[in-house]
């Protein structure tokens, strides 16, 4: 792994771990098993950039960025290029929003842009 590769994943971790409000980062496996090693609040938004439900799930989670209650990371996934972790996770749509606290999963939505959704599936793992 290259240096600057080191650093942004450290940074990331370190972001995922020191969380004030709503973060939203990519997805990296490292991010993940961190959080969820550290036994804390964690979401993976399946995204394709070809998706307009995906871009409007976006857009909320953009609006909760400043929300002290939503204290925890959303790691954004390309849903077209992380094929594996789909299957492992058995996600069948571009749309999908798993949330964790640690690693057991405590809410997944599909297809779904209700703020209140959204915010009541993120809040599940808080």
């Amino acid at each position: 792994m290259k240096l600057a590769q080191l650093f942004a994943t450290a940074a990331l971790a370190l972001t995922v771990l020191t969380a004030q409000a709503l973060e939203i980062q990519p997805y990296s496996p490292k991010a993940l098993e961190e959080a969820q090693k550290a036994n804390l609040p964690v979401a993976l938004h399946f995204h394709a950039d070809w998706c307009p439900t995906c871009r409007a799930q976006t857009k909320v989670l953009n609006s909760f960025k400043d929300d002290k209650s939503l204290n925890m990371t959303v790691l954004v996934v390309n849903y077209d290029k992380e094929r594996d972790l789909k299957r492992k996770l058995g996600v069948r749509v571009q749309s999908t929003i798993i949330v964790y606290k640690g690693s057991a999963e405590t809410a997944r939505i599909a297809g779904e842009t209700s703020p209140e959704k959204i915010k009541a599936a993120l809040q599940s793992a808080l």
